[in-house]
């Protein structure tokens, strides 16, 4: 049965091109989740514990800057005083679980932004529907560049201020591993997914709920907001936090530049 035009499909139609991207999404994700799974020695010894050790590449970056900049070593990481624990008997099981997962979403992202490219194209003018490729390269790029971000940075800032933080010498920290992977998980996924904002605007310009003006508008409310989660996520010192800002401002940036191409171009076709 040959396909149907957008102009012909019901609100069922539509609902059903959306079932069969999510099951097709579904099968990618769990896919390249079995494959994650018998990597678990290095997934998680490698890179899930890698922010707890002092060695870590971040740590050692941090020490050379510091260094070199005459600081001595105010940047040095020389102790993480934590430990992971397992407190429950499914634990690391479940964790071994969740952990393929979130490794099958970020290995499939590509696959799942073609199966949504595939779904919005009916939408698009046809000189727009030859720009599949340069969409899925892009939006990979920067969801990568999103995690990597998240992993290298945020992960290991938080990581090292929470682990170092002590309301008293009674207490050491005994890290929960389902707490531990969380906070990593959100941290990679969740960066992941916000570098993903040139690419919402995209689309948002081209639906006519943004335009470049109220982006322009709203951008120094959006560097208050910048600045407020940077302070959550990071160590409470103005490096860390100008360290996390400065990429997310520039995203913004950039996204009110796609806009303003994207919305020049409706107008030129009006």
């Amino acid at each position: 049965m040959a396909k149907k035009n957008l102009s012909e499909m019901s609100f069922l139609d539509h609902l059903e091109e959306l079932r069969w991207l999510l099951i097709r999404s579904t099968i990618a994700i769990l896919a390249c989740a079995t494959i994650a799974f018998f990597f678990s020695d290095f997934i998680f010894d490698e890179i899930l514990f890698g922010p707890k050790n002092i060695d870590f590449i971040t740590y050692r970056f941090f020490c050379d800057i510091s260094q070199e900049f005459g600081l001595d070593k105010s940047l040095c990481v020389t102790e993480i005083p934590m430990r992971i624990q397992s407190r429950e008997m499914g634990g690391q099981f479940s964790a071994h679980m969740w952990t393929s997962i979130t490794a099958g979403f970020i290995l499939g992202f590509p696959f799942i932004l073609w199966e949504f490219w595939k779904f919005i194209r009916p939408a698009l003018y046809d000189t727009e529907k030859k720009y599949a490729v340069l969409f899925i390269v892009t939006a990979s790029v920067l969801f990568f560049a999103g995690v990597l971000f998240g992993y290298f940075l945020i992960a290991p800032l938080s990581v090292n201020f929470l682990a170092n933080y002590n309301v008293s010498k009674e207490i050491f920290n005994d890290i929960d591993l389902d707490s531990y992977i969380s906070l990593l998980r959100s941290s990679t996924v969740a960066c992941g997914l916000l570098f993903e904002l040139p690419i919402v605007i995209y689309f948002l310009t081209k639906l006519g709920l943004v335009t470049p003006n109220s982006l322009r508008t709203y951008r120094k409310y959006t560097l208050v907001i910048v600045l407020i989660l940077s302070a959550i996520i990071t160590p409470p010192d103005i490096i860390s936090q100008i360290i996390v800002a400065i990429p997310i401002m520039i995203l913004y940036e950039l996204s009110i530049l796609i806009s303003v191409i994207v919305y020049k171009k409706q107008q030129n076709l009006q």
